[in-house]
């Protein structure tokens, strides 16, 4: 499901951050030119040692459906974003990718707690996130178009009490 960005990635890029999905993270459509800008920078991202970036596409057989990425900020937390084109809403995808960037960032690199906020209008980003074992921990005061907004920001940890992380899943 999760699979790295690649050369002819552009277009699919591009359209995963061109439809409704972009109402809780951009804004506005990604151009062609911003889309390649995107793929190029991942890429080179993934050749950096040490590495601080990690974005990986997701995958629903050969098709590209969202992109999943986190981000090393320093003393063992990371922060997590993603975004699914929403003909692919509701399907298990987003859900399967967080948890498997949880798995890979928690056995694969050095990150102890992975933390992630979502648009307040975009319930079902939170329930993606308490499936996939985040708590709720806080609140973040943000700006949309000059407004307030409160993000609602959720956090997992290595060594959650009671959890294992086995095959992919996080297990209570």
């Amino acid at each position: 499901m999760l699979r790295d960005l690649v050369p002819g990635d552009d277009l699919a890029v591009q359209r995963i951050y061109s439809g409704a999905s972009v109402t809780f993270t951009r804004g506005r459509p990604m151009t062609i030119a911003e889309a390649t800008a995107y793929v190029t920078t991942a890429r080179t991202q993934a050749r950096v040692s040490p590495r601080a970036r990690w974005c990986f596409g997701v995958a629903a057989g050969e098709d590209l459906v969202g992109v999943i990425k986190f981000r090393d900020r320093g003393a063992g937390h990371a922060t997590l974003g993603y975004i699914l084109r929403e003909d692919s809403w509701g399907r298990g995808y987003c859900t399967a990718a967080v948890r498997q960037v949880i798995t890979y960032a928690f056995t694969a690199t050095h990150v102890d707690r992975l933390s992630a906020k979502h648009h307040p209008d975009n319930p079902a980003s939170g329930r993606v996130l308490a499936k996939a074992g985040f708590t709720r921990t806080t609140d973040l005061q943000g700006q949309v178009d000059g407004a307030p907004v409160t993000y609602p920001v959720y956090e997992i940890h290595r060594t959650r009490a009671g959890a294992t992380i086995s095959a992919g899943v996080v297990r209570d």
